[in-house]
């Protein structure tokens, strides 16, 4: 297939990274031009992580000055330019992973090439895309359904940034090709890598597709290697043995199909990715039902180079949340936002790093601002503030809290969970069904994963609310199956008692 010409964003897309590598000024201005040099762009997967950190202290700043309006910041020029550099930027970084040359169209062309698409001229996210693997696009047809649109190797870059920047409970952020926006570029960017043997795998499920049950559940974590016994379960600090993420698919029909009952639909809230590198033992550790979804899912490996984050998922997402769901507090804020501010900074060096977080060295100043920085979490937490317990209870649980004893820690911190999610925090809520699912800190208890669940999404957590739906519309699948399987075994009762009455016609007369 040969290229097709350069499109004027294009041009735009190249200008802007020649100007941005250059230290020109971008035509217009660009936001937060300094922090992103600091973010030190070499187009690497990790840079990515850690465009989405300054994201959401982007986010913060604006929230805490008062600046936090998403209808006025994108009348602002020097914003709306930064939004266009990131994107242009992750789309590089997408089609630089799958050797190609990004190509970017504009809403004319996007509306010619893919009339599937419903696109609104007033949604600034819906803009523009890119076309990251022109290749594997050849045989795709732009006319098909919908449904098929999530296959096309198209990303459109700055929804995950919108996401990333306002997102909330009344503000979601619907994906043009179906499904759920990403919360990070990183994350977006992941889930369209090349796969082994495959041209492309799209991990994008449209809301029609019953997969969803799986794909947006809790991710199964190991939080490390150091055997600590807390409530018969291992919670240890080190993340060295992070199994490999892969996606998990399940077509509806598939679903339909299966012969699931509720144990398995447990099974597949408390672990989603259920392809993953475990021995035996393991396996049976942490999915006792894994061989009953084998027959209903589809499993797809992802063979990249991406290196695991230094930051559990679990606490990866917790962190995510607490920038983007607010909650007000009642107390305790002047000492959680001190804290805050160091603890981000923190944690940005954390993700700048390619290895576990044990293995990360600081300076003793900075353990002792950390440590200061811990205390005055757990002055906030004391007198009821719900954002400090959590933050406090992910340090306890990843035993660099103030706790020395790491038993003790965990235990401590599984308490701030449980403290903050009894005060309707539904941050806490779904943290603390995760970690019911998973067995983290707690014994693995199906049933209380579920209430907690349930108790987040009734306190309007979007995504503990979503999955709340998917699990009644399973609920009532088998349901459904169970009814029609009663009335099949009716239907054969009945029709062997008029054989039989048949038969004793005959014999008598």
């Amino acid at each position: 297939m040969s290229a097709s010409p350069l499109t004027p964003l294009d041009y735009i897309a190249a200008g802007y990274w020649q100007d941005f590598l250059a230290g020109r000024p971008i035509a217009g201005g660009i936001a937060y031009e300094a922090e992103l040099r600091d973010c030190t762009l070499d187009e690497s997967l990790s840079s990515l992580q850690r465009v989405d950190t300054l994201l959401s202290q982007i986010r913060r700043d604006l929230i805490k000055t008062g600046n936090w309006d998403e209808d006025a910041l994108l009348t602002d020029e020097r914003y709306r330019n930064l939004m266009m550099f990131l994107a242009f930027y992750a789309g590089q970084v997408l089609a630089q992973q799958w050797q190609a040359t990004a190509h970017w169209y504009g809403q004319f062309e996007l509306r010619k090439r893919y009339p599937i698409w419903s696109l609104s001229t007033d949604d600034f996210y819906q803009h523009m895309a890119v076309l990251y693997s022109e290749n594997n696009s050849a045989n795709i047809n732009a006319n098909a359904n919908i449904n098929d649109s999530a296959s096309l190797p198209i990303f459109f870059a700055l929804e995950p940034i919108g996401l990333r920047l306002f997102g909330h409970v009344d503000r979601p952020f619907v994906a043009v090709q179906g499904g759920q926006v990403a919360s990070g570029l990183y994350q977006a960017v992941s889930a369209r890598l090349p796969v082994a043997n495959n041209d492309y795998v799209s991990t994008i499920i449209t809301q029609d597709n019953k997969s969803n049950v799986a794909a947006r559940m809790a991710p199964q974590v190991d939080l490390g290697s150091s055997n600590i016994e807390s409530n018969s379960q291992t919670v240890g600090t080190s993340v060295d043995s992070l199994i490999k993420q892969n996606t998990t698919t399940t077509s509806a029909d598939d679903l339909n199909r299966a012969a699931l009952n509720e144990a398995t639909i447990s099974q597949m809230i408390a672990d989603p990715l259920a392809n993953k590198d475990l021995s035996n033992e393991q396996q049976g550790e942490i999915k006792p039902e894994l061989s009953k979804l084998e027959p209903a899912l589809t499993q797809t490996k992802l063979a990249t180079s991406v290196k695991p984050s230094p930051t559990p998922e679990i606490f990866s997402q917790l962190l995510i949340e607490l920038d983007e769901i607010e909650r007000p507090q009642t107390a305790g804020n002047a000492e959680y936002q001190q804290a805050r501010k160091v603890l981000d900074q923190f944690e940005q060096h954390v993700a700048k790093q390619s290895k576990p977080r044990a293995q990360i060295n600081f300076s003793e100043s900075h353990l002792a601002a950390k440590k200061q920085a811990l205390l005055k979490l757990q002055e906030a937490a004391h007198v009821g503030n719900t954002a400090a317990m959590l933050r406090l209870a992910m340090y306890e649980l990843l035993g660099e809290g103030l706790v020395i004893d790491k038993n003790a820690g965990i235990e401590a911190g599984v308490e701030w969970v449980k403290q903050a999610a009894s005060k309707d925090d539904s941050r806490a809520q779904r943290l603390l069904s995760k970690m019911y699912y998973q067995g983290v800190g707690v014994l693995q208890d199906i049933n209380n994963g579920k209430y907690w669940l349930e108790q987040a999404a009734q306190n309007g957590h979007v995504e503990a609310a979503s999955l709340v739906a998917q699990w009644q519309q399973a609920q009532t699948l088998i349901t459904t199956q169970k009814q029609e399987q009663h009335s099949i075994k009716r239907y054969q009762l009945l029709l062997a008692v008029v054989l039989v009455v048949a038969v004793l016609i005959l014999i008598i007369v």
